[in-house]
């Protein structure tokens, strides 16, 4: 059984650390990491005692055969290959976003910057950033290389030189998410709680409760679409920049501020200072718009609470939900519609989840745990519904509680 001491070595930190403290790592210490022989060099010295011989090494919160049933089917993964990528269709992803990359400046240096050539210009530079975003996300899950070292190092190149943010900073913030997804104070993806939204219906219930009111609830499923999806990569881009100077991250300034100086460079001449700079928080605006939609349909409609100490595979199914499989929701989500695969499996290459989803549903049937999968159109909805339904159950508990 590996303590909670041991499972910081993906760059998350102590921060992941303490929210399995006091609780059994082994599982995700297993999907964290791809050299487990390197980090536990470190064990030794995070090590605070051993449990006594009459102590059960097992929790009583988890189900015990779902836990064995899982690691059964982790190591069936492992030795189908599924954890192993494949370079080329990697490779073929960063080529096809540094394509829309060109093509958008091309458009307009080349047809000029009317109506028409302008707009074309902003969905494909748009589409290069979502993609990029989607890279970046594989390689901050070391799911691109067979080594840390070059998953890192690539990572900086996409995240850094390609978008302008840092690597690390999403290192940490993503890894707590994923350690404890949906989990209240320890899944810092539903942090907008209670100060924007009240989400989930036992923290909306208790928010209302306890008489706390920071924003007319009720009314989120409206003003949802002038907060949060306008303003998240703004806001990123900011965060991203305070991050780097605290931490003193110096190559990740560098390769920061190589995306600055390369987008002023290349449109500056077609859309003067004062254009270009509103062309890049257009185009950060517009990211935002469509990262958040996409990312929050297979969250915010789930189950939210405070951490109950589950299993792995119950705390990633009930947090988790699925959009339907095609070419174009694949692409479009950067196959995070296979999102109940990626959160048991986050270092596995996104080409293979469709072959293990037969093996999760299979699971899921044994021991009665539901598999959500849904339309895309249907998911989007269901982020209104469940702030909706959420917004309600606050104010009945606020009037009546």
């Amino acid at each position: 059984m590996t303590s909670a001491s041991s499972t910081g070595g993906t760059r998350g930190g102590a921060r992941v650390i303490s929210s399995y403290a006091g609780q059994d790592a082994t599982d995700p210490f297993e999907a964290f990491h791809i050299d487990k022989g390197l980090v536990r060099k470190y064990m030794s010295s995070l090590q605070i005692g051993e449990l006594a011989l009459d102590q059960p090494s097992f929790e009583p919160t988890k189900n015990k055969l779902l836990v064995e049933d899982f690691r059964e089917l982790h190591t069936t993964v492992e030795r189908m290959g599924l954890l192993n990528p494949n370079h080329l269709f990697f490779f073929l992803l960063l080529l096809h976003i540094l394509i829309l990359d060109v093509a958008g400046w091309f458009v307009l240096w080349y047809f000029g910057t009317s109506l028409v050539p302008f707009l074309i210009s902003t969905v494909l530079l748009t589409i290069s950033q979502s993609q990029a975003g989607f890279l970046q996300h594989d390689l901050g899950h070391l799911s691109v290389f067979s080594s840390t070292k070059w998953n890192h190092l690539v990572h900086e190149f996409v995240m850094s030189h390609l978008k302008g943010l840092s690597a690390q900073w999403w290192t940490l913030h993503h890894s707590q998410h994923h350690a404890k997804p949906n989990c209240f104070h320890k899944d810092p993806d539903i942090a907008m709680h209670p100060f924007l939204f009240a989400l989930g219906k036992i923290l909306s219930v208790e928010l209302g409760m306890k008489k706390k009111k920071f924003m007319p609830y009720n009314h989120q499923h409206k003003y949802f679409f002038v907060t949060m999806p306008l303003l998240v990569v703004p806001v990123f881009q900011l965060y991203s920049l305070y991050f780097i100077f605290q931490r003193k991250l110096w190559r990740e300034l560098a390769w920061t501020l190589t995306y600055f100086i390369r987008f002023f460079l290349f449109f500056e001449p077609l859309l003067g200072v004062t254009g270009v700079l509103g062309f890049l928080l257009l185009l950060n605006v517009l990211e935002s718009i469509l990262f958040t939609w996409i990312s929050q349909l297979n969250h915010i409609p789930m189950h939210i609470d405070y951490d109950n100490n589950m299993d792995w595979f119950s705390t990633q199914l009930q947090a988790t939900c699925n959009v339907d499989q095609s070419l174009f929701n694949d692409w479009l989500t950067g196959h995070l519609n296979f999102q109940i695969e990626h959160h048991l499996f986050p270092r596995m290459p996104r080409h293979n989840y469709w072959k293990v989803t037969p093996l999760v549903k299979s699971l899921c049937a044994k021991h009665g745990i539901e598999y959500q999968s849904k339309p895309l159109l249907t998911g989007f909805g269901d982020i209104l519904r469940s702030l909706k339904d959420s917004g309600e159950l606050w104010l009945d508990a606020y009037l009546h509680g």
